[in-house]
């Protein structure tokens, strides 16, 4: 079934890149339509709620599940739509929400605005009261694995289970965008044209099918966001080298699965060992042939081992 989708999904977004093509449509058109077309599919659907006063953009089940709660947080300079072909495979069983947090996506850009991670865990303890949300499993990818990690550890009664997908938040061991960052090139930021791509080919290893209007667009979507990008860059750079994020992972109460793609360049897959042997109810699965976003090179795979956890672990006291 999970394979399936996949097909279903790759083939029917190419079908409908070449029906909107022939028809003339702008490429803003196209992609509209086919993020729409992949939501539809995934069983989600778009809203957003008033938090503080900021809008926050967020994705839910189109029909509610009796099932449990999944929250998914996404990266630095990315969005809830990174988790669209992996929400596919969890959409029937749970109540699946992707957020985009402060800053990034939909939700509301402010230069003003603390990003560090610390902010950002009172961020989504806000977001997640304003929905109702109050106990969750939830899964962070890069920067939102660093803050599902903290988040667990600072509200431990609020969390079911966590699964960390190649986190930051610790870099005892470096990789090449550490070296590429020092030599002054960072290949996360979208600076010209042309650096999207550079992007994608630097964080992903298994490079899903994208038909080519969508990069385009999502290009240009990026360089209009230079200036707040490298304004949360700056300030959650460092977290990393920040004892008290190390320390906190000691506390966390919850069943943790880090999960990292051995291929990772943006954060070297060997941090892993430092996640699993802080956390005490911790495991590790190593991805061969997989980069920094295992939701999206992998995403059939990646939520099987999310839901064997979720659906292996048992339920953590309440403190």
């Amino acid at each position: 079934m999970q394979g399936s989708y996949r097909r279903l999904t790759g083939f029917s977004t190419a079908m409908l890149a070449i029906v909107m093509l022939l028809s003339g449509c702008s490429r803003q058109d196209f992609y509209e339509a086919a993020i729409a077309h992949e939501r539809n599919a995934a069983g989600l659907v778009e809203a957003t709620v008033d938090v503080d006063g900021r809008t926050i953009a967020y994705l839910h089940n189109q029909t509610p599940r009796d099932g449990d709660t999944l929250v998914l947080l996404h990266g630095f300079a990315a969005n809830k739509e990174n988790w669209l072909r992996m929400a596919g495979y969890l959409t029937e069983s749970y109540n699946v929400y992707a957020i985009d947090l402060p800053g990034h996506g939909e939700s509301n850009r402010d230069l003003e605005r603390d990003y560090s991670i610390d902010a950002q865990v009172g961020y989504v303890r806000a977001i997640l009261d304003a929905l109702v949300l109050e106990r969750v499993h939830m899964v962070g990818n890069s920067m939102g694995g660093a803050i599902t990690a903290l988040y667990a550890a600072t509200y431990p009664d609020r969390i079911i289970t966590a699964t960390l997908l190649d986190p930051a938040g610790i870099f005892e061991y470096d990789s090449e965008l550490v070296s590429r960052v020092l030599d002054g090139d960072n290949p996360l930021i979208v600076s010209k044209p042309g650096d999207f791509e550079r992007l994608v080919d630097f964080a992903l290893e298994q490079k899903p099918f994208v038909p080519w209007p969508m990069y385009s667009v999502m290009e240009e979507e990026a360089l209009s966001r230079k200036a707040i990008n490298e304004h949360i860059f700056l300030q959650i750079r460092d977290s990393g080298y920040q004892p008290a994020f190390r320390n906190a992972l000691a506390s966390i109460t919850a069943p943790v699965l880090v999960i990292w793609g051995k291929e990772d360049r943006v954060i070297n897959y060997r941090n892993a060992d430092v996640f699993a042997e802080r956390i005490p109810r911790a495991r590790k699965v190593l991805l061969e042939n997989v980069g920094h976003a295992p939701m999206i090179e992998v995403p059939a795979k990646t939520a099987s081992l999310v839901v064997d956890w979720i659906e292996s672990s048992p339920p953590t006291s309440n403190p």
